[in-house]
This record gives structure tokens, C-alpha cells and sequence, in this order.
């Protein structure tokens, strides 16, 4: 199968404007992202909306197609960016990885274990998820949770805590059950991709503001694997602070 890495990038991010041009180790954060991406990938594109973010890729030597301002979610950006490549260089693609613009330290492994998800040919939606090993990232509703099935696929996405573990005290509860979060790098079937763009908002997903839980409710799988990768996702300026203070770079 053929994979392409797309990076969806806007520069009006509402807690960190303009996070993709941030300097992390001399270098702008869509670059790092690229960089890391591409020890993966043999094919990466930057879907963006802003010149100057466009600018930043050029001058790097990056791929970087233009998309439209109006796009509500990533998934969306990936769908306009495979289609406007596509039409340009007639590859035959088969699966789509968006790998998110503000994760500069992404591994190349995580890349690769989504990669594998698609050795099943009925896998029609892969994304990571990771244990929960600390008690106060369970109630922490700016990390989305995950239930699994026994087929490893998701069940449901949540801001809020599940399971919810009865007759046992909250701060028993990572020690009771195993919890999950999401990763949230997704790799979609490319005809999958098309029609799960098609589709309209969801109870689940408004109630949520989780995309993901749209497909599911319109009875699409979503392939979950467990990765064991830590990710250090920028995603606010504090977030910045913290990542420079580790000296990954």
C-alpha cells in the first residue's frame, strides 16, 4: 500500500496564532513536524491556508499545497489536500496519515505502527491510543479518553472519564481499570476519507467537540493501536515553555 503524511497547518489558532511558525531549536515547528514525519514517510505534505506558513515550507525544501480558510477540522484540510496532489501528480494513494502540525517530536515509530494497522485490509480508520498511568489525566477534559472493544477499535471518545467505575473512589480509579487516551494522529483509507468528509455533524461529536465520534456513530471502525511513544504536543505557549525547558533539541 502507498501512505502519504499530511500535515494540516493554519497559522489562527485560537490559544497559539501562528504556533506552526514557532522557533523550537532554530527551526519553525512545521518543519520539525516535517522532518520527524518524513524519517517515516517517503511522500509528506504541509496542507495549509496562510502564505506565510506556505513561505516557511518552501524554504525548506517541503511540500505544500494551498487549502481553503473555511475548513472546521484537519480531516477536512487532509480531504482538499489529497485531492488537489492528486490531481496534480496522478499517484495512486491509498491510505492517508494526518499527523498533527503541532506535534514536533512525533516518532517515526508511531507513524509506522499506524502503517501496520492497514496489513488487515478491512481496517478502514487507525489511530494510537496510550495508557493512563497518571490519576488526574482521567478527569483532564483537554485529553480525550478512549473505550476499546475487544477488537481493538474504538467504541467511544470522551472528555469526560470512561468507564465511570462504580463503588470505587476517584483516586482509585487508574489503579482499577486500564484507561486510554488518544493520540491523536489519525491514517484514514483513502475512499474512506472522501466519504467521512461527506457526512454531517453529529450528536455524539457536537456534545463532545470530537470529530472522531461522528464516524462511529455512522458505523464506521476506527482500528485502534497502543503506543508507548510520549508525545509532547505544542499547543498553547505554555506548552512552548515546557518543551524548551526538557532540551529535546
Amino acid at each position: 500500500m502507498k501512505f502519504i503524511g499530511i500535515i494540516p497547518a493554519r497559522y489562527a489558532s485560537t490559544r497559539f496564532p501562528g504556533k506552526p511558525l514557532v522557533d523550537i531549536g532554530g527551526k519553525p515547528m512545521i518543519q520539525r513536524v516535517y522532518e520527524q514525519a518524513s524519517k517515516a514517510l517517503n511522500l509528506i505534505i504541509v496542507a495549509t491556508d496562510d502564505e506565510r506558513i506556505k513561505q516557511a515550507v518552501e524554504n525548506f525544501n517541503g511540500r505544500v499545497v494551498m487549502t481553503s480558510k473555511y475548513h472546521k477540522t484537519g480531516t477536512d484540510r487532509c480531504d482538499e489536500a489529497i485531492r488537489i496532489f492528486r490531481k496534480d501528480h496522478f499517484e495512486n494513494i491509498d491510505v492517508v496519515i494526518n499527523i498533527q502540525g503541532d506535534e514536533p517530536f512525533i516518532q517515526p515509530e508511531q507513524l509506522k505502527q499506524l502503517t501496520e494497522c492497514f496489513e488487515d485490509p478491512s481496517t478502514q480508520i487507525a489511530t494510537l491510543i496510550q495508557e493512563i498511568r497518571m490519576k488526574q489525566d482521567i478527569f483532564n477534559p483537554n485529553l480525550p479518553k478512549v473505550a476499546v472493544n475487544l477488537n481493538n477499535e474504538a467504541i467511544y471518545f470522551s472528555r469526560s472519564p470512561i468507564p465511570f467505575i462504580q463503588n470505587e473512589p476517584k483516586d482509585r480509579w487508574v489503579s482499577s481499570h486500564t484507561f486510554y487516551k488518544h493520540i491523536g494522529i489519525y491514517a484514514y483509507r483513502i475512499d474512506i476519507l472522501q466519504e467521512i468528509t461527506q457526512l454531517q455533524p453529529s450528536s455524539l461529536e457536537v456534545a463532545e467537540s470530537l470529530e472522531q465520534n461522528r464516524w462511529i456513530e455512522n458505523g464506521y471502525t476506527i482500528k485502534v493501536k497502543e503506543t508507548n511513544f510520549k508525545s509532547f504536543p505544542v499547543d498553547t505557549p505554555e506548552d512552548l515553555e515546557k518543551i524548551k525547558k526538557l532540551n529535546l533539541f
